[in-house]
């Protein structure tokens, strides 16, 4: 962690951030949009989210979702719901199922996306927050590539924050009118290093087909472009989601890179694909994946990293790092410096819970972020003792025993 905050604070190296669905449930408000600690998530996650839409409909368009709840195999959120309508609504023309024939099940559909673009529309709050100390650890570096921000999300946040703070950022979009996607400045690295880069993966609140193009609107409805059903996977070839997919390949596949990953739980299968098959080809780029829960509740960023070693899994509890599983084990030294940097991403014990690693909160990692400017905690960090180190400690992964 010293290492990795050295690297940050210097601007050197390319970054890259992947900011996952669970990043905004950093944040609590209450009603008013004021930053509380025990009010609800700005934006839910994708089980709130789930429940809130469903809450939303009316009586005969739940009534219906039971129904279809019934039917659909695994885990039942509201990504899953919209692939079941969408999926009836594609294939059953003129005939009836549950009441309902193929324009039933997209008017349907559609009535979801509204409500699911409600949910999400939700404002940054005014007082400090995560995304606010994020773009200001990006703003305070001088830096030699632009940051790089990825995101599924389809929340306008990020944005927010980079136009409250005045710092230049482009997401693919040119114009003033009716900004349009040009996918040609997508692939290029033309803009200045100042400038960040914010790639919407799955698409925005506010984004519309015009005629043959998408265009940002500036509004915060939602559009058949962000549904988050499996046609999401099926447009992903077409623009604007080939390029910006190809952007983050590009980005994972160039010489000495870092992608951090925030509230991202590796089970969007075409993201994971993008990640494996880039770290498989590109050994000098890695990736840290700061997990919010404990190690054992992280199966699919688990199963990733063991096949991947430049992919770190760093959860609660433990971590997985070069392939190999462990428990945390730290160790305290008489160093104060090092001492003030491990504040910053461990809390010790207490009567009441165990030690943790921090940084899979976001909250943390942005507080994180934005500390390496400190200037209480040194930027030449010294080289640690063997027996000083922060280190994950192996066991034996035949027995599953902690070292």
């Amino acid at each position: 962690m010293a290492d990795l905050r050295q690297i940050l604070s210097q601007g050197r190296k390319r970054i890259g951030i992947l900011i996952g669905a669970g990043a905004p449930t950093a944040i609590r408000v209450d009603d008013h949009n004021r930053i509380v600690p025990d009010g609800k998530p700005l934006i839910p996650d994708v089980a709130g989210l789930t429940d809130a839409v469903l809450a939303a409909l009316a009586a005969e368009d739940r009534r219906l979702v039971d129904v279809l709840k019934n039917e659909i195999p695994g885990n039942v959120n509201i990504e899953a719901i919209l692939t079941q309508v969408r999926r009836l609504a594609q294939a059953i023309g003129t005939s009836l199922v549950h009441g309902l024939d193929g324009g039933g099940y997209d008017d349907l559909g559609r009535r979801i996306c509204e409500e699911i673009g409600t949910q999400v529309c939700s404002r940054l709050p005014e007082e400090p927050n995560p995304y606010s100390q994020l773009v200001s650890w990006i703003a305070g570096t001088q830096r030699e590539h632009s940051v790089e921000i990825f995101t599924p999300n389809y929340d306008l946040l990020i944005e927010e924050a980079f136009e409250r703070a005045r710092i230049a950022y482009f997401d693919g979009f040119t114009g003033s009118h009716l900004p349009f996607f040009d996918p040609a400045s997508v692939s290029l690295d033309e803009f200045p290093a100042r400038w960040s880069r914010l790639w919407k993966l799955h698409g925005s609140l506010g984004w519309r087909v015009l005629g043959d193009t998408v265009v940002r609107t500036g509004q915060r409805e939602a559009t058949e472009l962000i549904y988050p059903d499996h046609l999401k996977y099926d447009q992903v070839t077409r623009l604007p989601y080939s390029a910006l997919f190809e952007r983050l390949r590009q980005f994972l596949t160039t010489p000495d890179t870092l992608l951090l990953c925030t509230g991202f739980s590796f089970l969007d299968s075409h993201i994971c694909a993008v990640l494996d098959e880039s770290l498989a080809a590109n050994s000098h780029t890695a990736v840290f994946a700061f997990q919010y829960r404990r190690i054992d509740d992280e199966q699919s960023a688990i199963k990733l990293a063991r096949s991947r070693p430049n992919l770190s899994v760093y959860a609660r509890d433990a971590a997985v790092i070069s392939g190999v599983t462990g428990r945390w084990q730290p160790t305290y030294s008489a160093n104060e410096d090092k001492e003030n940097i491990r504040q910053t991403f461990w809390r010790a014990p207490a009567a009441d819970r165990p030690a943790e690693f921090l940084l899979g909160d976001f909250a943390s990692l942005a507080q994180f972020l934005a500390v390496t400017q400190a200037q209480q905690v040194s930027s030449a960090v010294p080289e640690p003792r063997p027996d000083e180190e922060d280190v994950a400690e192996p066991r034996d992964t035949a027995d599953n025993s902690d070292a």
